[in-house]
């Protein structure tokens, strides 16, 4: 058995550093429509005034918007001020902080999957119900303005509103 000298193992390992540094440096992605383009999904599916955003190793996603606000896909969504989700390659499961208007109600959006982009379908998991749309609604990032007055009446967070209304 032969063993290499510590002066040519060390040679050895200064030569890789070197190398490795001369590599150009992955390029982070510039925003997070970058990000869910790189993972097989539309640029739209949140608005294009958000603040930052974070992606964990494990792949939970977080999504920091100026405040809570109301886009328009095929109907109305809302998004809350911190939009949650995991994100694997082609969906965002566990999503939280989106809602859907569906015939005069907001119901909480699940999951988002887009199974083929060939389809030309992405699914909306709204609990109730599994909603297909088309991706060519999420091409482009939507704006996003602030309703106040929608937003209050979506979301009911005072405690003891319901009781108040018996």
């Amino acid at each position: 058995m032969r063993f290499l000298s510590p002066r040519f193992t060390l040679l050895s390992l200064s030569t890789c550093l070197v190398l490795a540094s001369l590599s150009p440096p992955a390029l982070p992605l510039s925003s997070v429509h970058d990000l869910l383009r790189s993972r097989g999904l539309p640029a739209g599916l949140v608005p294009r005034e958000i603040k930052s955003y974070t992606l964990s190793d494990d792949g939970r996603l977080e999504v920091f918007l100026d405040g809570p606000c109301l886009a328009k896909f095929e109907n109305r969504v809302f998004f809350d001020s911190v939009v949650k989700a995991n994100l694997t390659y082609g969906s965002l499961i566990g999503v939280v902080g989106l809602s859907q208007e569906e015939l005069f109600l907001w119901l909480p959006v699940k999951d988002i999957i887009v199974d083929d982009p060939n389809s030309g379908l992405i699914l909306f998991d709204i609990g109730v119900a599994h909603k297909q749309l088309s991706l060519s609604l999420f091409e482009d990032p939507p704006d996003c303005k602030p309703q106040q007055g929608v937003l209050r009446s979506h979301v009911r967070k005072e405690k003891g509103s319901f009781e108040a209304r018996r």
